[in-house]
């Protein structure tokens, strides 16, 4: 019996390790089912940024079953930060070659700094909505230090290039937020937009695999989280774009999804991917 004692630990051991594992993985998923895209101003922060345990167990139970041919094919391209000397006009040379209309969440400091190029993103009819104006951690700060860090960014911005989104649609810097920074959005007016595909252009991945994940991953509807002083951001656009075409998608903005779709459906995407009709 004594000698059992140690095999029957550490079976024990593995067992509520496994246990362990396979809960933190049941979490994972039901975080990847229920991640809002979109949290506007009415909506309940708390049921979309923290869903409940059983919610979540109802989504792992019966995941939402949406058929592609219910959705419709609409596509924003959105990109945060900067604008940036030599990065930014080649992005919009691209976006005006392919005909796009995208929305730029810029940083106040940043367009403060290069409000030429703030007003050529508003000269060639992108929207341009707030980033905050110093690109913080809100999830970091107290609620008054959100609430100025989104009333500046906005100000500074209408300052440059006035754009009504400046003052209603915002994303929070590095994807950081909590109940609490939501609700203290939705106080001061505005919606809270986040992704249905976030490429991770963020880090040094190659043009080819960018391309390549937007494509296997595209949703309907959808809004694709892109950065602005990324090479090859831009260099995959040109085939990101003509293949969403191909699949009958039309390119919106932000602000213009919102009105054509309601907020259900953008947080309960088709998915459709792109990447066989890509070649």
């Amino acid at each position: 019996m004594v000698r059992r004692a140690p095999a029957l630990a550490a079976i024990v051991l593995v067992a509520l390790a496994l246990a362990g594992y396979a809960s933190w993985r049941l979490w994972l998923k039901s975080d990847d089912l229920l991640r809002p895209v979109v949290v506007l101003r009415g909506a309940d922060a708390g049921a979309l940024v923290a869903p409940s345990l059983g919610a979540r167990f109802a989504a792992l139970l019966d995941p939402p079953r949406v058929p592609a041919a219910s959705r419709p094919k609409l596509v924003a391209l959105t990109f945060d930060d900067g604008p940036y000397p030599v990065a930014t006009p080649l992005l919009l040379q691209v976006l005006h070659d392919g005909d796009v209309r995208a929305t730029f969440f810029l940083i106040g400091r940043d367009a403060e700094q290069y409000p030429d190029l703030t007003r050529a993103i508003e000269r060639d009819g992108h929207q341009i909505a707030d980033h905050t104006l110093t690109h913080p951690d809100l999830d970091r700060l107290p609620d008054a230090a959100v609430a100025a860090e989104l009333r500046d960014g906005a100000a500074a911005l209408e300052r440059i290039a006035p754009d009504p989104a400046e003052r209603h649609l915002f994303r929070p810097p590095h994807g950081r937020y909590t109940p609490a920074t939501v609700r203290v959005a939705q106080a001061a007016g505005f919606d809270t937009i986040l992704w249905s595909d976030d490429p991770g252009d963020w880090r040094a991945v190659p043009a080819g695999a960018l391309r390549d994940h937007v494509l296997s991953r595209a949703s309907a509807p959808e809004i694709v989280l892109l950065h602005s002083g990324r090479p090859a951001t831009i260099a995959a656009l040109p085939e990101v774009i003509a293949a969403y075409r191909r699949a009958g998608f039309r390119f919106v903005t932000v602000g213009e999804l919102l009105r054509l779709v309601p907020a259900d459906q953008l947080n309960h995407p088709a998915k459709l991917p792109l990447a066989a009709g890509s070649g």
